[in-house]
């Protein structure tokens, strides 16, 4: 985060007037995120458990409780498990809340390519989180 305002700052004054200071941020953040990636290579970048799955419920007891960071736990590998295309733009549109349009100008691609990635990351999602789902019907294997 830290790197992120450096940059905004000494590049304040390149930043367009009609530029959403949000999404203006988050193409900066991104950009240091992906040179970061490039230096590291991290087998997996942890996600954030309280980002991704804050259930909202009264006072929960243990079983509740237990069932919510089982919860978030499945639900951090899920994602996790989403190649990063996918991972980037379901983050950035269900967890972080910005418009296609937005997540276009942070990631750099088309807005198109967006939904795409979007509708099949969430697609990944389901599958990967089905066996969990309480009640679900049991889908069959095609070979």
């Amino acid at each position: 985060m830290q790197e992120t305002y450096v940059r905004a700052l000494a590049a304040r004054r390149k930043a367009a007037p009609d530029d959403t200071l949000k999404v203006w941020l988050f193409v900066i953040l991104h950009n240091v995120w992906r040179n970061q990636v490039r230096r590291a290579r991290p087998d997996r970048p942890s996600a954030d458990p309280d980002a991704l799955a804050d259930v909202a419920d009264g006072r929960p007891g243990p079983e509740q409780e237990l069932d919510r960071s089982r919860l978030r736990a499945r639900l951090r590998e899920a994602i996790a498990a989403l190649p990063e295309s996918f991972r980037q733009v379901v983050v950035l549109c269900c967890v972080e809340g910005f418009s296609y349009q937005e997540v276009a100008s942070i990631v750099g691609c088309p807005t198109g390519t967006v939904m795409s990635r979007l509708a099949r990351g969430r697609a990944l999602l389901r599958r990967l989180l089905q066996p969990f789902v309480v009640g679900a019907p049991a889908r069959k294997q095609v070979s």
